[in-house]
């Protein structure tokens, strides 16, 4: 549950939303097995849902993180490999002297689709792919040799200010700023003159004359799910960049009616594909990002209900033969309306496990409980919980 943790919120009489929402079924699997707190990454840091992810995975973000570009791109289907650099991008609204409008170009409350293929083509021995995401957002792929992710940004983040060159910020990466400027030039003649744009302007909308890029990475090499477990695996999310992620490792991402990432997404049917797809594979993620969601808007109250939705659908998994796994990935405390870098409530539920003495679900009850883990060690506990690990040593 993304975003899962939190603080004592004002709006719930100082309970978290996790404490003061009706969630009778993740009492009970905590109450048939082990819970405690996890730490995301390490003790006390901040981390964001990309490096929590890969932590949670097995994949030390210490070693692998390269920047979330590469996972957005993934997860709106572009096909990567390793050494490919990829951003987060955003069609937005500029002037003739290059200051930002709108950043959102409205909202682009259109499909962008016809725009980022016109942005597709080769130049000077590199290949740019862009794909077009939800409202805005999009992401661009680029493929060659010699690319750098040490570069800046070109977005300024903020309306009023304006559109940023490509900087290189080391010698090895002059070539793929010089390249990136020059394309982002052809961008902004093409996306000026586009039919798509001429009608925006006719309905008295605002272009989407701009592409801002940021967070470059070069997407990492990371060993299959498969080989580096033995294990089949899948995942179910609506946002992208846990898609992407998961696309990286090799795991099948299977597509779910209703999940849209959202606080509005179809719990339900989340969880029966979850059941269906264990029949098929030896691990599924599921992830829910609409506690993130809530928390960054400050809603507690939206929060709990939230989770008491989460937790009404968690009925076809009650009885299932399976080791069970609910955490965060990182806090997203209602009143700081950011993540932050306190422990996540952890529950692990497996036929024939141990027990402890907590009964309850949130983050309080769980310091009672005896689990003290780092979110890099919850695959591998499963693993030995279920019976799919390997011996260390003789």
């Amino acid at each position: 549950m993304d975003g899962l943790g939190d603080r004592p919120c004002r709006d719930l009489g100082g309970l978290t939303p996790l404490q003061a929402a009706y969630r009778p079924n993740m009492n009970s699997l905590a109450g048939r097995g082990l819970s405690g707190l996890m730490y995301s990454v390490s003790q006390g840091m901040t981390t964001g849902s990309d490096t929590s992810h890969l932590s949670l995975l097995g994949y030390d973000p210490v070693r692998f993180y390269s920047g979330r570009g590469p996972f957005e791109a993934m997860g709106l289907g572009l096909r990567l490999s390793g050494g490919d650099l990829a951003f987060r991008a955003n069609f937005a609204t500029a002037d003739s002297n290059g200051i930002v409008k709108d950043r959102r170009a409205g909202r682009l409350d259109e499909d962008a689709s016809e725009l980022a293929e016109d942005l597709c083509m080769e130049m000077d021995g590199l290949v740019f792919q862009v794909k077009a995401g939800v409202e805005h957002r999009a992401a661009l792929v680029v493929k060659g040799e010699g690319l750098s992710d040490h570069i800046s940004d070109t977005d300024p983040h903020i309306s009023g200010e304006k559109v940023k060159e490509v900087r290189a910020l080391d010698s090895e990466a002059l070539f793929t700023a010089e390249v990136l400027n020059k394309y982002l030039s052809e961008v902004r003649s093409i996306l000026n003159g586009h039919p798509f744009n001429s009608r925006r302007r006719e309905k008295g909308k605002l272009p989407a004359n701009e592409l801002l890029l940021r967070g470059a990475g070069l997407t990492p090499r990371l060993q299959p799910f498969s080989e580096k477990y033995g294990l089949s695996g899948s995942c179910i999310a609506g946002i992208p960049m846990v898609k992407g992620i998961c696309a990286l490792l090799g795991m099948n991402v299977v597509e779910v009616e209703g999940a849209t990432g959202t606080v509005n997404s179809n719990f339900r049917n989340k969880i029966d594909a979850a059941v269906k797809e264990m029949k098929k594979s030896s691990f599924v993620i599921v992830n829910i990002k609409g506690t993130d969601a809530a928390g960054h808007d400050g809603d507690a109250v939206l929060k709990k209900k939230v989770i008491e939705r989460f937790d009404a659908a968690l009925g076809p998994i009650m009885d299932m033969e399976a080791t069970v796994c609910i955490t965060g990935d990182h806090s997203t405390p209602c009143d700081f309306r950011e993540h932050s870098g306190d422990p996540l409530p952890i529950l692990i539920s497996s036929p024939g496990s141990r027990r402890d003495t907590s009964q309850f679900f949130d983050e309080i009850s769980c310091m009672k409980g005896s689990l003290r883990i780092g979110s890099g060690d919850v695959l591998q506990y499963m693993r030995q919980l279920s019976g799919n690990d390997e011996k260390y040593g003789a």
